[in-house]
């Protein structure tokens, strides 16, 4: 039996063929690193990535605009997340002077990563369990 076909004959599989990303942080260094790549004259073709992704960088950002527009990120968020974005690298809560950077770059992650995992961007986390000692493992050695 073959693959159903849209009306223009373009045979589409029923497994989807990218990979979604870890967390919206890489998301978003995927986001910049292809925007840097664009601003250097590189053109992107569809399907030709080496891990093909479920969206286009265009779709991160319109994300992080409408997430500004809703006031759920502020102008501090988007200057931390372009300032550290550039370094490729989160801000470091253990340095001084990243500490209000820190918790701007996690405010910032955390709201946008849940509007990537409504997406299908992000992959979901794994569900936390409310009781960690029902989980817990004990060893003990053997006598």
């Amino acid at each position: 039996m073959s693959a159903p076909r849209t009306p223009y004959g373009i045979r589409q599989d029923a497994t989807p063929r990218y990979e979604l990303f870890d967390n919206a942080e890489s998301a978003w260094f995927w986001f910049l690193t292809a925007q840097r790549a664009k601003e250097d004259g590189a053109r992107f073709t569809a399907g030709q990535a080496e891990t093909p992704r479920p969206c286009e960088p265009i779709d991160i950002l319109k994300t992080v605009d409408r997430l500004y527009r809703h006031r759920r990120l502020l102008m501090d968020h988007i200057l931390v997340l372009r300032h550290y974005g550039r370094r490729m690298c989160p801000p470091d809560w253990r340095r001084p002077k990243e500490v209000q950077a820190s918790r701007l770059w996690n405010e910032a992650m955390d709201r946008i990563e849940v509007v990537l995992i409504d997406k299908g961007i992000v992959a979901p986390r794994p569900p936390r369990h409310s009781n960690w000692f029902e989980n817990m493992t004990i060893y003990e050695a053997a006598e």
